[in-house]
């Protein structure tokens, strides 16, 4: 895996790579969904020319898949923007849409398959009716589902626009009402910044995009997305640490938010994996947010850095299905208390053996 990390570094070098290894690297990137952003770091580090003509393909297909949905999100935010306008209620941007419209280097490369928007909890019937005249529209008509995303997630059911088959998420809150971390959609909205040049369209400040990215990762129970995760988390910290006073700002807010354990395991698994620099200090005011003991140290690295490589048969051990297995019951477990949880799963297990309910 390490050459896949060289190219994903400050400063890849492609010219080191043998055809064999690009043939691995193309495989793995693809997989892990950052075979674009490889494309697009090699180009803004002039090293194109290096990569062999096979391998060069793969990544100038990827980034132009990349471009396209990247400029088809600029138009959709705009909608979005608009449709939302009488309502009164801007539209905050979040994930992969707000690194590509606030132009971050978290974006270079970045697929947007959909659109994710974060809204106030009382404003969300408002939100809704908008969008539906606006022509989206739930793909899921499930009750159980339905009544399930309505009354424990921290968003509503998917959204598709009738026209243009856009996928939009109405996100109310960073995780669900369920989990045991709560942070106050309010303090992040407050703190929002609004885009240049995009009316009505705002994202998360610097600090709340580190922390909203953590939060995304560690309270996932898939995650086939893992390593695309830590691979934005790097990206994040390494251009906001240059702006004087953010690891305070970064600690101060995930101690408000009550985010400091999702905030501690992004910083250590982002060092162990791309080498992120962050401060001791830093590491150390987050330690009492977690278990220090040795042997759960160890449990956890057992299992994160395992289930945070690419989902790809090359970078697997006999030990990997396991964590992977664990951490998707343990992502269930951080967001619902367990009299929720066992029936929920129960259901979703038996999945089509149940009879379904007319919405």
């Amino acid at each position: 895996m390490q050459p896949l990390l060289n190219l994903l570094g400050p400063a890849p070098k492609p010219q080191r790579l043998s055809l064999a290894e690009w043939d691995l690297v193309v495989r793995q990137a693809r997989r892990a969904h950052v075979l674009a952003r490889i494309a697009a770091l090699v180009q803004a580090h002039g090293a194109w020319a290096a990569v062999p003509p096979a391998p060069r393909q793969h990544l100038a297909s990827a980034l132009a898949l990349a471009t396209r949905q990247q400029r088809e999100l600029r138009f959709e935010a705009a909608q979005i923007a608009r449709a939302l306008q009488p309502a009164g209620v801007p539209v905050v941007l979040l994930k992969g849409g707000a690194y590509a419209l606030a132009g971050l280097q978290a974006s270079l490369g970045r697929m947007v398959s959909d659109v994710d928007i974060l809204v106030p909890h009382e404003r969300l019937a408002d939100v809704e009716t908008a969008l539906m005249m606006a022509g989206w529209v739930h793909t899921n008509h499930d009750a159980y589902d339905q009544h399930y995303y309505r009354t424990w997630m921290h968003e509503l059911p998917p959204m598709r626009h009738l026209q243009r088959g856009t996928v939009l998420d109405v996100h109310h809150a960073l995780v669900p009402a369920t989990a045991r971390a709560r942070p106050s959609t309010q303090r992040l909205l407050q703190a929002a910044q609004a885009l240049p040049g995009q009316p009505g369209v705002c994202v998360l400040a610097p600090a709340d995009m580190v922390l909203h990215s953590a939060a995304h990762l560690f309270h996932e129970s898939d995650f086939a997305h893992g390593f695309r995760g830590v691979v934005d988390l790097d990206a994040l910290l390494r251009e906001f640490a240059v702006v004087p006073g953010f690891w305070p700002e970064l600690l101060e807010r995930a101690a408000a938010l009550g985010l400091q354990w999702p905030l501690h395991h992004a910083l250590r698994y982002a060092q162990a994996i791309m080498q992120t620099p962050v401060p001791p200090s830093t590491v150390a005011a987050l330690a009492p947010s977690v278990g220090q003991r040795d042997w759960q140290h160890r449990l956890r690295d057992a299992l994160y850095l395992r289930t945070l490589r690419p989902d790809h048969a090359s970078t697997a051990d006999a030990w990997t299905p396991l964590a992977r297995g664990l951490l998707y019951l343990n992502g269930h477990r951080l967001r619902m208390p367990l009299h929720l949880l066992l029936p929920h799963l129960a259901r979703k297990a038996l999945g089509g053996l149940l009879p379904k309910e007319k919405p």
